[in-house]
């Protein structure tokens, strides 16, 4: 399987780069091989309490692309839990 262009995820964010942006926090995507996308969420993203929100709508955005087999936070950002009810939230809309 190719990698995925680091672009697409870039343009994929959506409506969080506002807050990024705001927020001095950068997405920097370190890996795109076989359609596993390894993020960090850096900068004003680093001690924010907010940064595992951002990394869930991250998540959900990312994981709705074709070429994307999963997506892994390097530094933890996305809590089990969270990452859990995204999938959940995924399924029931392929099922519908």
């Amino acid at each position: 399987m190719a990698d995925v262009d680091p672009q697409l995820i870039l343009d994929s964010v959506g409506p969080v780069q506002a807050v990024l942006d705001a927020h001095d926090g950068v997405v920097d995507v370190k890996d795109t091989s076989n359609g596993i996308i390894m993020l960090g969420l850096e900068g004003g993203c680093t001690g924010c309490s907010s940064t595992p929100m951002t990394a869930m709508q991250i998540y959900y955005a990312l994981m709705k692309l074709e070429p994307v087999n999963d997506v892994i936070f390097v530094n933890g950002e996305l809590p089990a839990y969270m990452r859990q009810f995204i999938d959940d939230k995924l399924n029931l809309e392929d099922s519908d």
